[in-house]
C-alpha cells in the first residue's frame, strides 16, 4: 500500500512499525461548538483508512483526541454563563450523536479528553524544561523554537521567513516571536490545575504530542488532519515531541483538502457555513458520507445541494442493489459452476481486485466506489432468478465486504408501519396467550429496528427514535 507522506511530498510504501499493527492519531474536534462538513472530512477519511488496514488484517489503534481546554471553550461558557466543562460535556456529546451518523463508531476508537492528561503534560513540559528547550516566565512556560532541529520541515516554511513576516502580537516574555506556548499561566475565573509554575493550564500543540506519546508510543506509524493542520499545529507537535525524545514522531503525515461550499470557502460570513446538524434536517448523514468519499482525499471536494441530491440517489442505487441481491438468494438454486458461471466470479473478483488497488493506491476512494458501482451495474444486468445462487452469494457478499470498508450501507431498512402495527398485534396476541417469551422477542425486534413501545391504559403506543 502506498500513501503520500507530507513530510517527503510523495507517495511511500507503507511500512508499520510493528508487523501487522498500526498505531493512528488524527487531531479530533475542539469542543465548543457542532462540528461542520469540513471537519467531517478528515474524520471520515482517516475512519475509512482505519477500516481499510482492518479489511487487510492489521490490528489498528486508533485514536481521535477531544480538545476539552481551550481559549474557545472558555470564551463560550463566559457568553453562556456556565462552567467550559458543561460546554465541553455537551459538545462531545452533540458529536459523538453526528459521528454515529456519519457510522464512525464500527470500530472500536480511542478518545482521550486533554484534561485527563494534565499529569503527563506537566510531565512532558518538565522534560523540555531540563533540556534547556523550554521556559518559565512567571508561570508562562515557552517552548524555545530555536531548539528544534529542522523546524518547519513537514510545511517546508523557512524559518527565518517565518520570522522576518511574523505577523504575532509583541510578546516581551518571549525569546522568540516564534516561541509557543506550553503552558499558560491561570487567568481569574478560568480553570486551572497545579503545576510546578504555578496554577495554569495547557497549551494547545502540548495535548496532542502528550496524548499521542502516552497511548501510541514516542513514534507513531500515522498522524492525520486537514491540511490547515500542518502549520502551526502539527509542526509543533513535531518540534516538541522529537526534542524531546529525540526520535521520529509519527513516520507517515497524512492531510486531506478542504471543502467548499457552491465552489466558494466555506465560512459564516458568507452565509454558507453548515453543521452537521444542518446538513441533517435534509439528508441522512451516510449520504454525507459517500459525498466525502465520492473524491481523492488530497483534492478539495465541493458541497452544494445538486451533488448532494446525486449522492442520495446513488446511496439509493447500492441499497437496491443489496435489496435485489437479497432477494436472489431466497430465490435462485445452487448448483456446480458452470463455465459461464466461472467466468461470471472472474469478474466479480475483477471489481474486487479494482476496488483493493485503488484502496492501496493512497487511499483512492473515489476509482473504489466506481468499482463498486460496476459490480452493482453487473449484478443487476446478469443475475436473474434463474442464475446459480453460489454466484448471486458471492456478489452480494463483495457488495457488503467493500461498502463495509467505507463505511456505507449499513443501515437497516425502515419498519413501514402496518409492518410495526402488525408485530404489536402479534405481541398482544402473545401476551393474551401467556406467550411471553414471544412477547418480549417481538419487543426486543422492534427496539433493535429504532421502535420503542410503552404500555398504556389506552393500548400500546409506539414511537421512533
Amino acid at each position: 500500500m502506498k500513501l503520500y507522506n507530507t513530510l517527503t511530498r510523495r507517495k511511500e510504501t507503507f511500512e508499520p512499525l510493528v508487523e501487522g499493527q498500526v498505531g493512528m492519531y488524527n487531531c479530533g474536534p475542539t469542543v465548543y461548538n457542532y462540528i461542520h462538513v469540513g471537519n467531517a472530512r478528515p474524520l471520515v477519511i482517516f475512519d475509512t483508512l482505519r477500516r481499510f488496514f482492518i479489511y487487510l488484517g492489521y490490528d489498528v489503534k486508533y485514536v481521535v483526541n477531544f480538545t476539552d481546554i481551550d481559549d474557545k471553550i472558555i470564551n463560550r461558557a463566559n457568553e453562556e454563563g456556565c462552567t467550559s466543562q458543561e460546554i465541553a460535556e455537551r459538545y462531545i456529546e452533540a458529536f459523538l450523536e453526528d459521528a454515529h451518523g456519519l457510522n464512525l463508531y464500527d470500530y472500536k476508537t480511542i478518545n482521550p479528553r486533554a484534561t485527563e492528561y494534565i499529569d503527563e503534560m506537566i510531565d512532558f513540559i518538565q522534560g523540555l524544561i531540563d533540556k534547556g528547550a523550554a521556559y518559565d516566565v512567571d508561570g508562562n512556560v515557552y517552548f524555545n523554537i530555536s531548539s528544534a532541529k529542522d523546524y518547519g520541515k513537514l510545511s517546508k516554511k523557512n524559518i527565518d521567513e517565518l520570522m522576518s513576516g511574523a505577523r504575532i502580537e509583541v510578546n516581551e516574555e518571549k525569546r522568540n516571536p516564534m516561541d509557543f506556548a506550553l503552558w499558560k499561566k491561570a487567568k481569574p475565573g478560568e480553570p486551572s490545575w497545579d503545576s510546578p509554575w504555578g496554577k495554569g493550564r495547557p497549551g494547545w500543540h502540548i495535548e496532542c504530542s502528550v496524548m499521542s506519546k502516552t497511548i501510541l508510543g514516542e513514534t507513531i506509524d500515522i498522524h492525520s488532519g486537514g491540511e490547515d493542520l500542518q502549520f502551526p499545529h502539527h509542526e509543533n507537535e513535531i518540534a516538541q515531541s522529537e526534542t524531546l525524545s529525540g526520535k521520529p514522531f509519527a513516520r507517515y503525515w497524512l492531510h486531506n483538502s478542504m471543502i467548499t461550499v457552491d465552489n466558494k470557502k466555506m465560512s459564516k460570513s458568507e452565509g454558507n457555513f453548515f453543521t452537521l446538524r444542518d446538513i441533517a434536517q435534509e439528508y441522512d448523514l451516510e449520504v454525507v458520507r459517500l459525498f466525502l468519499l465520492s473524491a481523492h482525499y488530497r483534492s478539495p471536494i465541493n458541497f452544494s445541494r445538486d451533488v448532494m441530491d446525486q449522492m442520495e440517489n446513488a446511496l439509493e442505487r447500492l441499497y437496491n442493489s443489496k435489496k435485489n441481491l437479497e432477494y436472489l438468494m431466497e430465490k435462485t438454486e445452487e448448483r456446480d459452476l458452470s463455465s459461464a458461471d466461472e467466468t461470471h466470479l472472474d469478474r466479480i473478483k475483477g471489481y474486487k481486485d479494482d476496488f483493493e488497488n485503488s484502496m492501496k493506491d493512497d487511499l483512492n476512494t473515489a476509482d473504489a466506489m466506481a468499482a463498486i458501482f460496476e459490480l452493482v451495474k453487473y449484478s443487476n444486468t446478469e443475475f436473474d432468478e434463474k442464475a446459480n445462487k453460489k454466484l448471486v452469494t458471492k456478489a452480494y457478499e463483495t457488495l457488503m465486504d467493500l461498502t463495509k470498508v467505507l463505511g456505507i450501507l449499513t443501515k437497516e431498512e425502515e419498519l413501514l408501519e402496518e409492518e410495526i402495527l402488525d408485530l404489536i398485534e402479534q405481541r398482544t396476541l402473545a401476551r393474551k396467550n401467556k406467550d411471553y417469551q414471544k412477547a418480549d422477542e417481538i419487543r426486543d425486534l422492534l427496539k433493535e429496528k429504532g421502535i420503542i413501545l410503552e404500555d398504556t391504559q389506552e393500548g400500546v403506543k409506539w414511537k421512533r427514535v
